[in-house]
């Protein structure tokens, strides 16, 4: 037994600790703001869900197996508790499987490298032992520091920069006492390799290497469907998103799409997209220059009229699964963020981003919203939570079920 307080304690963005029953509870909360399943009864479809942990690819887990009724497998990266807290993404899918067994969801969870071809061969010795041998669906959502190419040994790198020039933004940061500073940060400009290095690890050669090591096996069923989850954003900050290296990653994940789904519309009748999210607070995003204020600012525009990430994922699982008509751009590209990129949206948190300084930004921005989601990230701000307690930190990662 582990038990002890947990108090939040973070450098910027970044807390040191996660906190294991306000993680469950933020899953719960997840879970129950799905609406009823559509179809009801039998076995649901077989998915793989990569990157289930966190962000966007948990919202798909947590929807997928509320909404769909989903068996299969999650792959995730996870750090275990041990001098500290487990990471904050090892409590929540401890979680989302406790919830996927209670609704008799047969759900398998995988922790490790999805880069690496010993995941795909473990997945893959799943797929064939346990869920019939046969995968309707896999949604990808990975961002990642680096990847090793399983075939050379390569480490590549992915970096957050420009391309062409160095651009200054504002962005926001708060100081030691929690007040609010709006400052001007500049990025230096993508040199050498860096959006090579950058598509390799968050473009889609990874995405493409599953579903080809899959077919190669013979596991890609009938009609088999996948999505990679995406985000263009706004142009306040496409210097360093869209039109930055890791737009040059992102642009490479849609031509992926397109080359696959032609490839599996002949071989299974299937099909590729990637899927257009909007906007968020998520451990990737907060790491992006400018990304906080933008979503500060988003929120004081739209308040309660901002989707979360589930809600999203929930119109995406209804597209995919044909309980809604397949709806893509001229990109092969289904839009999730049209309520974010309304022109006038858009027009509103420019006129508030222009005016935003250290002085202004509280009345502009909602940052009490957005203090709580980075806190709620790692399982703090949670209501419902009695935070003065001691709580069990040693939480095993989830055994399949019989």
């Amino acid at each position: 037994m582990s038990e002890r307080v947990i108090t939040p304690k973070n450098r910027g963005f970044l807390f040191l600790d996660s906190h294991p029953a306000g993680c469950r509870r933020l899953v719960e909360e997840m879970w129950r703001a799905v609406p009823a399943p559509a179809a009801a009864g039998g076995d649901g479809p077989v998915a793989l869900v990569i990157g289930s942990s966190a962000g966007y690819g948990l919202a798909a887990t947590i929807a997928g197996l509320a909404r769909v009724g989903i068996r299969g497998i999650g792959v995730c990266f996870e750090k275990a508790p041990a001098r500290r807290t487990g990471t904050a993404g090892w409590y929540r899918t401890a979680a989302t499987a406790r919830l996927a067994r209670q609704h008799g969801r047969d759900m398998v969870f995988l922790n490790g490298d999805a880069f690496s071809d010993t995941m795909k061969e473990q997945v893959a010795g799943l797929l064939a032992e346990r869920f019939g041998g046969r995968l309707d669906y896999l949604v990808y959502s990975v961002a990642a520091p680096r990847r090793t190419d399983p075939d050379t040994g390569e480490v590549y790198a992915s970096v957050l920069k420009p391309v062409g020039a160095p651009h200054t933004t504002k962005t926001l940061v708060f100081d030691e006492h929690g007040a609010p500073e709006v400052k001007d940060v500049t990025t230096a400009p993508a040199e050498g390799d860096d959006t090579e290095q950058t598509v390799a690890v968050m473009g889609g050669a990874d995405w493409e290497r599953w579903i080809t090591f899959l077919a190669d096996r013979s596991l890609l069923a009938d009609g088999f469907t996948t999505a990679a989850l995406s985000y263009i954003g706004s142009p306040l900050t496409a210097a360093i998103y869209r039109q930055g290296t890791i737009g040059a990653a992102k642009a490479h994940l849609e031509a992926t799409a397109r080359r696959l789904d032609e490839r599996l519309g002949k071989t299974v009748g299937g099909r590729a997209v990637t899927s257009v999210n909007a906007a968020a607070v998520t451990q990737s995003s907060t790491a992006i220059p400018g990304i906080a204020l933008y979503v500060g600012l988003l929120r004081g525009v739209l308040g309660d009229a901002m989707t979360a990430p589930v809600g999203q994922l929930v119109q995406l699982w209804d597209q995919l699964t044909g309980a809604r008509p397949l709806d893509t751009d001229d990109e092969h590209r289904v839009r999730l963020d049209t309520w974010e990129l309304d022109p006038a949206v858009q027009q509103a948190v420019a006129e508030r981003w222009n005016s935003a300084t250290s002085d202004t930004v509280t009345g502009l921005a909602d940052l009490d919203w957005f203090g709580d989601e980075v806190r709620r990230l790692y399982g703090f701000s949670v209501p419902g939570v009695d935070y003065a307690a001691a709580v069990e930190t040693d939480v095993p990662w989830p055994a399949p079920t019989a």
